[in-house]
């Protein structure tokens, strides 16, 4: 499968990274999403991302330039015709799967359509596309997408090996370290990472270490961020989204039991970097 043009939709954090590193690769790409302000945000996030690279040296002032150039920005989804269809849309599968529908009546038979979800059912998603759910197929980033070097390519039981080959070898070619995963709630990094976060709230509730000290001490050992930081970065709702979405699939086993501090940020609107406020307080 020769892949050369990319579609993105959903303009948040996750969504633009992807975007960037897709130009940044070489691929034509659209970055889609319903509002005007969202792209706008995006296209400042990734223009101050590619500046950071060339105040570091790892990018060439011009390239900068041709690689925003490979980016369209758009709100209408005809715009979204491509070899690869990544959505980054919010963690629900009523919404990813109408997207999907919606966009495999203007793509043709052989778009791959691929989830960027954390935690959702590659295979229940691609049950409910009705064209060709055998090219439907996870590919999960980790926040900073432009950064971060794992993917995980999820095989739903569905999904058709070319495909999920494909997308391993896209991954491949954006610099990133794909790893092949079946379907299986919170796949391996989210599943594994629940007790990363949930423990650091239970800690921090039980009044034994405020939230910074918790982030020192596990980032002394060698973690790129502590667990509030992360989640603030993440996103408060989008990562207690991936918790209970974790809770619900395995019949609410305690170990994934959201936790009531995320629960009351997300009730109260400190959703972290992305509004100034969560565990932490951040300059707009």
């Amino acid at each position: 499968m020769v892949i050369q043009s990319i579609a993105i939709c959903g303009a948040g954090t996750m969504g633009a990274g992807i975007a960037q590193i897709a130009a940044y690769s070489g691929f034509s790409t659209v970055l889609y999403d319903i509002q005007q302000a969202g792209l706008d945000k995006a296209k400042t996030q990734i223009e101050k991302s590619l500046q950071v690279a060339i105040d570091k040296g790892k990018l060439a002032a011009a390239e900068k330039e041709n690689i925003l150039q490979r980016i369209r920005f758009s709100t209408a989804i005809e715009d979204c015709i491509a070899d690869v269809v990544i959505e980054a849309i919010v963690e629900k599968i009523t919404a990813k799967t109408a997207l999907f529908n919606q966009l495999a009546e203007i793509n043709t038979v052989d778009t791959i359509f691929a989830t960027n979800t954390s935690s959702l059912s590659v295979s229940e998603i691609a049950a409910s596309i009705t064209n060709h759910p055998s090219r439907v197929v996870g590919m999960h980033f980790f926040n900073p997408a432009h950064l971060m070097k794992l993917v995980e390519v999820v095989s739903g039981t569905t999904t058709a090996p070319e495909v999920a080959s494909a997308i391993y070898d896209l991954a491949v070619k954006m610099g990133k370290v794909p790893v092949r995963v079946k379907d299986a709630p919170g796949f391996i990094v989210n599943r594994v990472a629940r007790q990363y976060y949930l423990e650091a709230m239970h800690i921090a509730e039980q009044d034994q270490a405020d939230f910074s000290t918790i982030d020192q001490l596990l980032e002394s050992v060698g973690f790129k961020m502590g667990p509030f930081a992360l989640m603030d970065l993440i996103g408060n709702d989008v990562n207690l989204a991936v918790t209970q979405s974790l809770y619900d699939a395995f019949d609410h086993a305690p170990r994934f039991k959201p936790n009531v501090l995320q629960e009351q940020r997300v009730k109260d609107g400190k959703l972290g970097r992305k509004t100034g406020l969560g565990f932490y307080r951040y300059e707009q």
